[in-house]
């Protein structure tokens, strides 16, 4: 954890932000797999976290800007809990831990909450994404489940938004842990996958890495052959000759912050031509998209220099045509390229998708709605302390292919007779994790083999 002033100065900035009212933060309770004692590992809030640091099951906490207090609701383990989880701090130390020193019984949160609404007093919250908290917001609140994310404060979300998107040197330092073990993950999957051998072997593989750098996963592994398929978490498949391999998957620290990496490599020892073809011009597109960066400028810039990139180099292979700005006007290289370069990242992965893209990603503005387009979750100017990804990719998704030559869709741009040639190829992505500086950005962490030639050097 990091000093108790961390939490305190959070706290305090978020009331700077909140005139008035009751600020109300759930934390996460456990979560069962299939019988009540049987659950899977657990993970604390991100926002609880981030504002109280205290990693355990069944806590809430409330501030409230009016009366200048900090209150921690919960409930001190029995002996039973103690026969089996062992001696744990009391709930008092481990407020104190984090400067919290009035601590109350988790039922009298209702009783607290009651009071104020008896009074008038606003009870912001933030959009809740686990039922049981919905559950407990119908408790405490009234508020019907469904409409608990439509009845959460703006307000809070704001606040708490444009605290966690600027990341301290401490968060930084955490940041670059979780990068390094990331990086430890991918060199190790390159170096082990050949043909004969499982997707399920290499996930294995990284897993563990991640586990002994003392932390967790910060998403489930992705590791296929499959790599046109965006999200995809089977690993049944056999390597064999001529495939590619995509990996993306990342770390997480003890203290839950996240890495996030995408690599790509070949089954075989070296790139085929055409693997290196569109490689390399993926690789390209994630250079330029980091080359767009710098304070100030929009990280929808980077997307564009990428799909510009992108375009261009789809036109060299006989697979695009026509006018390079207009294509990107009508989304046509969204055939290739359907999501985004990149996304915010820290205490989460996607860092606060819960709290809404439209705030994290585009500070309040409208999302477009045109395919490809839609799936960027990051457009907003960038300023210093922006952790973010970068991650253009090039994928042929079979379907997706049939359906836009069945409908003619952008035909003026695709030559879909070529593109039918790379209905197997898969996908190809690169990731990095870059924060942005006073003067431009640099990469978090170690460095990720990522040219044509540094990959093939662990192929060896």
């Amino acid at each position: 954890m990091f000093p108790a002033k961390t939490y305190i100065q959070r706290r305090q900035a978020l009331t700077k932000a909140i005139p008035s009212g009751i600020l109300l933060f759930l934390g996460n309770e456990e979560s069962p797999m299939n019988y009540a004692d049987n659950t899977f590992h657990f993970r604390q809030d991100s926002t609880f976290l981030y504002f109280f640091g205290m990693d355990y099951a069944g806590l809430a906490a409330v501030i409230d800007v009016d009366n200048n207090q900090e209150i921690l609701f919960g409930n001190d383990l029995t002996i039973e809990d103690i026969v089996w989880m062992g001696t744990q701090p009391t709930l008092l130390e481990r407020g104190q831990a984090f400067g919290i020193g009035q601590i109350r019984p988790f039922n009298q949160l209702k009783d607290y909450l009651d009071q104020a609404g008896k009074k008038g007093r606003p009870v912001h919250f933030l959009p809740p994404y686990r039922p049981e908290n919905k559950i407990k917001l119908m408790n405490l609140l009234g508020i019907n489940p469904d409409e608990a994310g439509k009845k959460a404060s703006t307000e809070m979300v704001k606040g708490v938004v444009n605290l966690r998107n600027h990341k301290t040197e401490e968060e930084l330092a955490e940041i670059e842990k979780a990068v390094n073990s990331s990086v430890d993950m991918h060199i190790t999957a390159m170096k082990m996958a050949q043909p004969g051998m499982s997707e399920a072997k290499l996930a294995a593989a990284v897993t563990e890495v991640a586990l002994a750098s003392g932390g967790q996963l910060s998403f489930p592994v992705i590791m296929t052959i499959n790599g046109q398929t965006l999200h995809n978490h089977y690993h049944g498949n056999i390597l064999k000759p001529g495939q590619l391999v995509l990996c993306d998957c990342g770390a997480e620290t003890e203290m839950h912050y996240s890495g996030d990496l995408s690599s790509t490599f070949p089954v075989d020892k070296k790139f085929s031509g055409r693997q290196k073809e569109v490689y390399q011009l993926s690789y390209l597109a994630h250079q330029a998209a980091l080359d767009t960066l710098a304070p100030g400028r929009p990280f929808r810039e980077a997307h564009y220099a990428a799909c510009r990139t992108i375009i261009n180099g789809m036109k060299d292979l006989g697979l695009m045509k026509g006018d390079t700005e207009e294509a990107l006007a009508a989304g046509a290289h969204a055939l290739f390229f359907p999501c985004g370069t990149g996304h915010m990242m820290g205490l989460d992965v996607h860092d606060m998708e819960d709290l809404g893209e439209v705030w994290v990603g585009y500070a309040g503005e409208p999302k477009s709605t045109q395919f490809g387009l839609k799936s960027l979750r990051l457009a907003r100017p960038m300023e210093p302390g922006f952790v973010a990804t970068i991650e253009p990719g090039i994928y042929f998704i079979p379907e997706l292919i049939d359906l836009w030559q069945k409908e003619g869709r952008n035909g003026h741009f695709l030559n879909f007779e070529k593109i039918g040639h790379f209905k197997n190829f898969s996908g190809v992505r690169n990731e990095e994790n870059i924060v942005i500086t006073a003067d431009g950005y640099r990469i978090i962490g170690k460095r990720k083999p990522k040219s044509i030639e540094e990959v093939e050097a662990l192929r060896q």
